[in-house]
Parts: C-alpha cells; structure tokens; sequence
C-alpha cells in the first residue's frame, strides 16, 4: 500500500468517526473535546517524541506514528485532508529549507 492510500484511509476512517459515539470511539472522544483536547494530545506527543529521538529506533517510529496521527484528526475536525499538507509538502520540495523559511517570515 502506498503512502498517499495509507493515508487516504486514514481521513476515511477519521471522517467517520465523526458520527460515532464518544464512548465507542476514541477519535469521537477526541472530537468531542474540541480544539484544546485535540492539541493538548498533540503537546503530548510532541513530547514523547522528542524523549524518543534519543533512543531506539523502533520506540521513535512508534513516537512519531502518535504524532502523525493526532495530527491527522486535529486536520480532519478543521475539515482538512491530509492531501493539503502532501501538497504544502511538494511545493517546497527544491527549495532550500533557509530560502522557504526566510519567506514565510516575510510573508508575515
């Protein structure tokens, strides 16, 4: 499975769970605590992250696997697919990450 279809999936899966049950689903759990719960998990697995970047690889691709996915609910309440960010992703593909990023402050 590629990774666009992997992710694809995913925004499905999450989509769903938008009409399910807080107690049958966590990402409806999720959902129902609106904004601060979803960025407080993503604080969270932040963080675990970054303890993780020092240590096994397995633990930091499990750490990193949190994070992507948090992310990806907090994208999917706010009515944004994953396809946006491949798309961010793509544009700054071949620009130097100094020139990508003096721009955004520019565009500030």
């Amino acid at each position: 499975m590629s990774t666009d279809d992997t992710l694809l999936k995913i925004a499905e899966t999450l989509e769903s769970r938008k009409q399910a049950s807080p107690e049958d689903s966590y990402v409806a759990r999720l959902y129902a605590g609106g904004l601060d719960a979803m960025l407080a998990k993503i604080r969270e697995e932040a963080g675990e992250t970054v303890e993780a970047g020092s240590g096994e690889p397995d633990h930091l691709v499990h750490e990193v696997a949190d994070l992507w996915f948090h992310c990806l609910v907090l994208l999917a309440w706010r009515e944004i697919g994953p396809q946006a960010v491949l798309d961010e992703l793509e544009r700054r593909f071949g620009t130097s990450g100094l020139v990508e990023k003096a721009q955004r402050e520019r565009s500030r």
